[in-house]
């Protein structure tokens, strides 16, 4: 099956040619940008945004993982966080930030003229709720893994199958992710998230999610982990509330990636 996807997507890619890949560190986007590496050499870019929505961490290993398959990346800086519509955090946030990514992509092409613009959108996706498929409409963003009905679960195996280390990397949403809708995004509110993230990083909790609830902080850990943080809460809480918390709580049901989403629906 894996090996029937590759032969799809080296015909994908290459009636491309060249391109420049929206790249985030994530499994979806780095398989893009692999593939596109691997089938077109040097006339694929990766392009990713240092913004203050990325954690240091992600940013860090993005370019370890261009520099380890010798992949040409630009980092760039957008400017979401002097938009209004984008920090005033409405339901299609995301939709503004993914707006001045693609702008900055575009861009980016016109020193590069001829490349395709890509991103890791995969099949999955289009039955979640991602304002950003507009964005990448509205600039004609081009999609492998959905032309090719690949989701998420082949996007994993095809990874292992090609021995990328991260293949079974956990999603990393961008930090304003981690704020319900309609409370305001800051830069100090993002740099307190990434920072209490870390914490529980270094506590040897990896699939992590600090919502920030006003001067709550809550934790999400995958269900199976809730004991060992619990053991330890006493600690981490501590350090997560120098951060200029006055709460730090456990949410009970455990992380469930997307959760702020359910408030859309209620």
């Amino acid at each position: 099956m894996v090996e029937k996807y590759l032969d799809v997507l080296e015909v994908w890619f290459k009636q491309r040619k060249q391109t420049i890949t929206a790249f985030s560190g994530g499994i979806d986007s780095s398989l893009v940008l692999y593939l596109s590496h691997h089938f077109l050499g040097d006339k694929a870019i990766g392009c990713i945004s240092a913004s203050a929505s990325l954690k240091q961490r992600d940013l860090d290993l993005a370019i370890d993982f261009c520099e380890k398959y010798g992949i040409k990346l630009k980092i760039i800086r957008t400017d979401e966080l002097n938009d209004e519509n984008y920090l005033q955090n409405p339901a299609n946030r995301c939709y503004f930030c993914k707006n001045h990514l693609y702008i900055a992509l575009t861009s980016l092409k016109e020193k590069y003229p001829g490349h395709t613009l890509l991103n890791g959108t995969n099949a999955d996706d289009l039955g979640d709720y991602r304002p950003g498929l507009q964005a990448a409409r509205e600039h004609n963003i081009a999609s492998p893994f959905v032309d090719c009905g690949i989701n998420k679960q082949m996007v994993r195996e095809i990874a292992k199958h090609l021995g990328l280390a991260h293949w079974n990397k956990p999603a990393s949403p961008c930090l304003s992710s981690r704020v319900p809708y309609g409370d305001s995004i800051s830069r100090q509110k993002l740099k307190q998230i990434e920072s209490a993230e870390a914490i529980l990083n270094r506590y040897g909790f990896q699939d992590v999610r600090v919502r920030h609830f006003q001067q709550e902080a809550r934790v999400e850990v995958p269900a199976q982990e809730m004991a060992r943080l619990q053991a330890v809460f006493p600690l981490v809480s501590e350090e997560i509330r120098q951060l200029g918390f006055t709460f730090c709580t456990i949410d009970g049901e455990g992380l469930v990636s997307g959760k702020l989403n359910r408030a859309l629906h209620e």
